[in-house]
């Protein structure tokens, strides 16, 4: 699957819940459950994300030309939020990921939905993942 159809599954999945944000942070936090572990390894200072109010820790390895992700948070929405970007970014190239428009995120209501630092925290993953993805371009 591209990075768009991902998008679009993300969509439909959240489209269940329509209007019902109580449902929709429930998902969140099953998604985080399902998020696999981080090597406890990773789990350091200098791989945490800076912006988020919670701590999140974000990994990236580059194998056969793609870009993987592992991630992990001690809060429980945050983690579900780090493992959606995950599941859409991961397991893509460089460019794929440099170029995804994230527009998943406005179409199932995500950042109106988030306090502001939340909110905050959300562009903070994603400008990561995507500086990440920029470092490894070099390396393809």
């Amino acid at each position: 699957m591209n990075i768009a159809e991902i998008e679009k599954e993300i969509e439909e999945e959240f489209s269940f819940f329509e209007g019902d944000w109580e449902a929709k942070y429930e998902h969140l936090i099953d998604i985080g459950k399902s998020l696999p572990l981080i090597d406890a390894r990773y789990r350091t200072e200098e791989r945490l994300i800076k912006g988020c109010q919670s701590q999140v820790w974000l990994h990236s390895e580059l194998k056969n030309g793609k870009v993987h992700f592992t991630a992990d948070s001690d809060a429980i929405i945050t983690k579900g939020i780090v493992g959606l970007l995950v599941r859409v970014l991961s397991g893509h190239t460089p460019d794929e990921i440099v170029d995804a428009s994230m527009d998943f995120i406005d179409a199932i209501g995500l950042k109106e939905h988030l306090s502001p630092t939340r909110a905050n925290g959300l562009v903070s993953m994603i400008r990561q993942m995507k500086l990440d993805a920029l470092a490894f371009k070099t390396k393809v």
